[in-house]
């Protein structure tokens, strides 16, 4: 069927976005048709504003509209801790269990699997601040794939070289599971990580 070129396009943009299929995008695209003007331009425009105003901080990675952001600018946080993740969603899912240590965000795709990833990475922050002599421990919350279990020992190596502790988030079985359809490397972790009770 042949649509209206405009709403093509708008189609073919929303299908770029991660998890969006032909269905949704069709969705989306013909509820944004739908919206009253104003809401479409504020739609736009806030599109357009996050673009150009958003970017990550200088000295943590998250994404922010102010240099330092709102976290690395609170002095209520703990100093003494860094937890590194991969992209600022996770900052913000980290945020929601409470932790209020500090934070370093990579911010970028990586494949080390096929030697994708690490000449793109900018280090340095990290590096100066364990270089500062402040920082205690690293928590690496890393995804817990194979990418994320080489960047892991990297980053422990690089920790370690400062005289810093490096942990890592616990892996195991997530709560309402059932053993018998958990994977072997996720029993093996779970058993690994076991605590007394």
């Amino acid at each position: 069927m042949r649509l209206a070129r405009p709403l093509e396009n708008l189609i073919d943009q929303l299908l770029k976005l991660p998890g969006i299929g032909p269905k949704t995008a069709q969705r989306l695209a013909l509820y944004i048709l739908k919206l009253p003007e104003i809401e479409a331009r504020q739609l736009a425009q806030a599109i357009v504003d996050c673009r150009q105003k958003v970017f990550p901080c200088s000295r943590c990675g998250y994404f922010t509209d102010s240099d330092p952001c709102i976290i690395c600018s609170d002095e209520g946080r703990d100093k003494t801790v860094i937890c590194i993740g991969e992209e600022s969603s996770d900052v913000i899912a980290i945020e929601r269990t409470g932790f209020k240590g500090q934070y370093f965000v990579l911010n970028k795709d990586f494949n080390l699997m096929e030697d994708k990833g690490l000449e793109d990475l900018n280090l340095k922050p990290l590096e100066e601040r364990l270089a500062s002599g402040e920082i205690k421990e690293v928590v690496l919350a890393l995804n817990p794939d194979m990418d994320g279990e080489v960047m892991s020992r990297f980053l422990a190596a690089i920790a370690s070289r400062f005289g810093v502790k490096a942990t890592r988030l616990a892996h195991g079985l997530p709560v309402g599971g059932d053993i018998e359809f958990a994977d072997e490397i996720t029993l093996r972790r779970a058993l690994e990580g076991r605590k007394e009770l």
